[in-house]
């Protein structure tokens, strides 16, 4: 079933744990980390950027796709479809209107002011219909989906100044980056738990793709609930399709050649399960985060 995210996110602040965040780009991607995510018995997050909607038609094709995947492959964990990066408040009310109940208004590229006057107008529409909210203070760096930033950290007092706002969940930029790292991550760990002992709604971080495992999971320990992953999807899917091709250059089947990355992003999938420690549900059906 889809659900918004705010019950999913605070038992995993409850329980130190994330939900894995995975944007989507199309049915194969949705497929593939839906059955992944149902063998495992976890709940998922499907972020679907501005570009990656323009790509697949529109919010309404994205949101019925997905609820089609889910009664076809019998998917009964829950699943959260969220709009990723937001750019407007009108962008976040036509996913809102097409039926997602999660959206991320990120208005981080405006001074603080303005960043609190947007989000709370989105705030305010999204939660008079069941819908959850997140949003970004300071600015994430690197690039990923047309979307650049130069890294600028967020402080304490832009985070309480955000959440007055009453966003259900928070993406400070503490040093993680969009797209592939030149260099080592550099996270702010010690700001990462201040902010999550000074507020109390889940802190999500964006970026996740090429930081190292132990940061990941200290990140966790810090209080990080969410965990947005692309790239590092894209990059083994690529990889695998890129040998198949090289291996089979007379196949030109486009589910052949867009199936041979299956596995490997599957398998990516799980690795990337098991070190944000998400539990698995209870029961068939039955998850208990829900």
């Amino acid at each position: 079933m889809i659900v918004n995210f705010k019950e999913m996110l605070e038992e995993a602040r409850s329980n130190n744990y994330a939900v894995p965040h995975f944007n989507i780009n199309n049915l194969e991607w949705a497929k593939y980390i839906l059955e992944t995510m149902q063998e495992l018995q976890r709940p998922v997050i499907l972020g679907v950027s501005e570009g990656a909607k323009k790509y697949m038609g529109g919010f309404l094709t994205v949101r019925k796709m997905v609820e089609g995947l889910i009664e076809d492959l019998s998917i009964t964990i829950p699943v959260c479809l969220h709009l990723d990066h937001g750019s407007s408040f009108e962008v976040c009310k036509e996913a809102i209107d097409a039926g997602f109940l999660s959206v991320m208004i990120d208005a981080s590229r405006f001074e603080l002011p303005k960043n609190v006057e947007i989000t709370k107008q989105v705030v305010d529409y999204a939660h008079a219909r069941g819908v959850s909210v997140e949003a970004e203070v300071g600015h994430v760096g690197g690039t990923e989906d047309n979307i650049y930033g130069d890294n600028y950290q967020a402080t304490l007092e832009d985070c309480m100044a955000l959440v007055q706002t009453g966003i259900d969940s928070l993406a400070p930029a503490l040093g993680s980056v969009h797209g592939l790292y030149h260099g080592e991550p550099n996270l702010n760990f010690a700001r990462m738990q201040q902010i999550h002992d000074a507020l109390t709604i889940p802190l999500v971080l964006h970026g996740g793709t090429g930081i190292p495992y132990d940061m990941i999971q200290k990140a966790i320990s810090c209080g990080i609930n969410k965990i947005n992953i692309n790239t590092e999807l894209q990059v083994v899917w690529h990889d695998a399709v890129s040998e198949f091709i090289k291996e089979n250059p007379n196949i030109y089947d486009p589910r052949k050649v867009i199936g041979s990355g299956e596995e490997a992003m599957k398998d990516k999938i799980r690795e990337l399960v098991d070190v944000f420690k998400t539990p698995p549900c209870n029961n068939i059906g039955e998850c208990n985060i829900i």
